[in-house]
């Protein structure tokens, strides 16, 4: 077996996220996009001490387990992973990958309270970036997710299981603005067109929409004339505000070099838990509003009764959960990175009313030696990489009595676990949530305690 040789494999198992294993010519190899079950002819890619990695090229033989049959687009979407299991299937698959990867680290003797499913199995997002692109090699224009291992070539949805249909009708209506005008997408390679992506935020509680249009700075079509084209759009909910960003930066992602309101504002209200949320363009905010709510619910579980205690909200975003924390607490503190999380954490908590929470901006890693009040409990909620060694030293320096850890990336949570333990702690429950129906993700609590 060497590179690119085309190779079958019966894939016998999976790990974290979507990685595939099984045996090919007598010899292990890991393909991704594969589920236990099937058999896939795949070309190699990889091969160096033993370990074989291969891209998957054909599914020959479906596995047993896919019993569903999926969005018109899920063999092509990059989107999703598991659309063809059932929901029962699919959450057992991702508790058993948690499991193992906590056992493999050494983190064992913990209550485990399940998975939790999420309340809806289809489109339960409250936020997506669409891409702008062409449905193959000079093609027509499309507008929607990436086809599953391209740069380009993008999916337009006609139809999908993890979003609201008005993301669909604005979807509709976007392309078909820009397709009667012969607009062209932002192409990275050529450096010309100016279609970049289109964002759609929709609270689930409150039905208000966001649509936010980026394209390059040089652009030939009319804004106003768009926004009009979406208020006359026929949509469940109400459209709270229409922005455009201008975006020139080379590399594929959505960001602002200066952003335009065109109508209405550029942020809108989401509830959650009995508080209300002001969410703007970029700031942070769990995509599954319903699932957070069982998220949070675990979290505030997790954490008891805080009556005169003060709390540490790390990694904090908007300040969601350390608001949802503020009841009878003495104090919160809650550290983010991102000012402009911070800024809407400080508004919110005015907004709810709430008094006891103070939001700083700064990375954690610093900010803590700032901090002079002494902590009893401490939740973290840090990005899928975890967090950094040595500030997880200095969070464990504060002696407080428990850590509520909520992450959304099991092996970065594993590897943490380990310094926790190792450093006075102990894991005490575990639960996971899932926050994201028909795909690899799910959401893991942590309960740790200070060993007396």
């Amino acid at each position: 077996m060497k590179r690119n040789d085309i190779v079958e494999a019966v894939i016998t198992d999976i790990a974290f996220p979507n990685k595939g294993k099984g045996i090919a010519e007598a010899i292990p190899v890991t393909i991704k996009n594969t589920l236990p079950g099937q058999r896939v002819l795949a070309r190699v890619t990889k091969k160096r001490d033993g370990a074989v990695e291969a891209e998957l090229k054909e599914i020959v033989e479906r596995s047993p387990l896919e019993t569903e049959k999926g969005c018109s687009h899920c063999d092509i979407c990059g989107g999703c992973s598991y659309q063809r299991l059932s929901y029962d299937t699919e959450n057992e698959l991702k508790k058993n990958m948690v499991l193992k990867i906590l056992k493999n680290a050494g983190i064992e003797n913990f209550e485990f309270g399940g998975l939790i499913p999420a309340p809806e199995e289809t489109g339960y997002r409250n936020k997506c970036e669409f891409s702008f692109g062409d449905s193959e090699k000079d093609g027509d224009l499309a507008l929607g997710m990436r086809k599953r291992g391209s740069f380009y070539e993008v999916v337009t949805l006609r139809d999908c299981n993890i979003v609201d249909d008005d993301f669909l009708k604005i979807i509709d209506e976007t392309l078909k603005y820009f397709t009667e005008r012969n607009i062209q997408f932002y192409h990275k390679k050529r450096r010309d067109g100016e279609l970049r992506h289109l964002v759609v935020r929709k609270a689930a509680f409150t039905g208000e929409i966001l649509i936010n249009l980026v394209t390059t700075s040089n652009y030939s079509f009319n804004p106003d004339e768009y926004a009009l084209a979406m208020l006359s759009t026929e949509l469940d909910g109400k459209i709270a505000g229409i922005l455009h960003t201008l975006n020139d930066v080379m590399s594929d992602v959505v960001q602002s070099d200066e952003t335009r309101i065109l109508y209405g504002n550029d942020y809108f209200y989401e509830t959650l838990l009995g508080l209300k949320f002001k969410i703007s363009a970029f700031s942070f905010f769990q995509t599954n509003s319903k699932g957070a709510e069982r998220l949070y619910s675990v979290v505030r579980d997790y954490a008891g009764d805080t009556s005169g205690k003060t709390v540490f909200d790390l990694y904090c975003g908007t300040g969601t959960i350390g608001q949802i924390m503020s009841k009878g607490s003495k104090k919160v503190i809650g550290i983010e990175i991102v000012e402009e999380a911070v800024k809407a954490a400080n508004d919110n908590a005015v907004l709810n009313g709430i008094t006891n929470c103070e939001f700083i901006a700064g990375d954690v890693l610093k900010k803590v030696d700032e901090l002079e009040d002494k902590p009893d409990l401490i939740i973290v909620d840090p990005p899928r990489d975890g967090i950094n060694p040595k500030a997880i030293m200095k969070i464990i320096g504060f002696g407080a009595n428990e850590i509520v850890y909520v992450s959304c990336k099991p092996t970065s949570l594993a590897r943490d676990l380990q310094i926790f333990e190792a450093n006075g702690y102990k894991v005490n429950k575990v639960t996971c949530v899932d926050m994201f129906p028909r795909t690899v993700h799910v959401e893991t609590v942590c309960l740790l305690s200070r060993n007396k």
